[in-house]
């Protein structure tokens, strides 16, 4: 009994242990408090500004913050709070609590990305920003940096305000811009960084060039542009092509696609063809025919066009958009030759990714089987049930199970 008492007595503190061994947020105070905790504790005050939608916090909130060892470096060096910035109906009296002052923060310091981090120094000036989350190792060596004055981004936007600006400090302050979601800033200290280089052509500058490269007004753009052989002898063949179209499209036609995806795809390439005359169009053109008969579920439009893509393109495609497209046709294709093709480009994704992804598997798998070779079907769904983890090795499993039992796998009125 005594010995049970003992064990009993204990179980709150082991509770207490566990709890505490990841992150601590501070709960029950105002942001004019946490930020006078921080003060009175003489640490940097750290600020998860977070979203009920955004899958990234959800992450970090569940994932990363309870790791002891993330707990150990933040409770150590920093006072923690959180911040909703969106506004729900399950909202509790706390969040509600917190809407004026997240509204100022998000005004105040710019915050427009989820998650966003900011850190604050004792004195309650803000010294840097962290977008984005993380594994737990590169998180906290995100979080390091802002510990360093010489290395808090807006510590070194101010010296650089006051006016340093040697070439190897606006280059690394142009970097860190990036990485605060300052974008507009990061481009400005970019371009004074480039306007001091004798040479754009080393591959440091032009590797430089193009990280910064992210619209047409950008400097690079128009090296990119016109000076394409220069650029590809050094960084690799087609890689100028390759960012200049990615901008042309965001900037010139994904903003012309209507909601309904009816849209004249000829005229709208004729139209940035002349405004671009140098630049191939060809298969960015080509994948979006794909991607609007898929978007507007036009199987028998989309069957045609997918393989013509393939054909013409397929070495360029990864394995991500090889099991895309694999499972689309699976799903809707009723032209058992184009199954057979989809199998091909599914079972290129499971080679690329050395059937280690048990989505791609399952893919393979269900296309095996609707070509005939149920037990190869078999077998490699068995394959991707013992891969995968958590809800879907149910999903997998029922998969399986009409396979064993020669029922359909796909969908209920396609490919009739």
């Amino acid at each position: 009994m005594k010995r049970l008492a003992l064990i009993m007595l204990l179980l709150p503190c082991i509770a207490l242990a566990q709890q505490e061994s990841g992150t601590h947020f501070e709960h029950g105070l105002t942001w004019a408090q946490i930020k006078e905790k921080a003060k009175q504790e003489n640490k940097y005050l750290f600020l998860d500004c977070y979203t009920t939608w955004c899958g990234p916090c959800k992450y970090m909130t569940n994932n990363i913050f309870p790791q002891p060892k993330v707990g150990e470096f933040f409770n150590k060096n920093f006072v923690n709070a959180k911040v909703q910035m969106d506004k729900t109906d399950a909202d509790s009296d706390e969040v509600k609590s917190w809407y004026d002052d997240a509204d100022g923060i998000a005004k105040t310091y710019n915050v427009r990305a989820y998650p966003t981090f900011l850190i604050f120094s004792p004195e309650g000036e803000l010294v840097h920003r962290i977008v984005g989350g993380g594994e737990a190792d590169q998180f906290i060596a995100r979080a390091e940096k802002a510990l360093n004055p010489e290395t808090q981004f807006y510590t070194q936007l101010r010296a650089y305000e006051a006016g340093k600006k040697t070439p190897e400090f606006l280059k690394n302050l142009a970097t860190a811009a990036m990485d605060a979601y300052e974008q507009q800033k990061a481009s400005e200290l970019a371009n004074e960084y480039l306007s001091t280089q004798a040479d754009l052509y080393t591959k440091e500058n032009l590797e430089f060039l193009a990280q910064f490269t992210q619209d047409s007004k950008s400097k690079g753009f128009e090296i990119m542009l016109n000076e394409r052989d220069k650029v590809d002898a050094v960084l690799g063949e087609g890689t100028a092509a390759k960012k200049v179209v990615s901008i042309v499209m965001r900037e010139d036609v994904y903003p012309n696609i209507p909601r309904d995806y009816n849209v004249n795809l000829d005229s709208l390439k004729g139209a940035v063809t002349a405004k671009y005359p140098s630049v191939d169009l060809d298969e960015p053109f080509s994948l979006m025919t794909v991607q609007l008969y898929q978007a507007k579920k036009d199987w028998a439009s989309f069957q045609p066009a997918v393989v013509e893509y393939m054909n013409k393109y397929g070495s360029n495609v990864n394995a991500g958009q090889l099991n895309a497209f694999a499972w689309a046709v699976f799903e809707n294709c009723e032209d058992i030759d184009c199954v057979k093709e989809a199998l091909a480009w599914s079972k290129r994704s499971v080679d690329d990714t050395e059937g280690k992804t048990p989505a791609f598997m399952d893919t393979y798998a269900n296309l095996l089987y609707k070509t005939g070779d149920t037990e190869q079907a078999i077998a490699w769904q068995q394959k991707a049930i013992d891969a995968v983890e958590g809800e879907e090795k149910a999903n997998y499993q029922a998969t399986l199970d009409k396979m064993k039992k020669g029922e359909k796998t796909w969908p209920e009125g396609n490919n009739e």
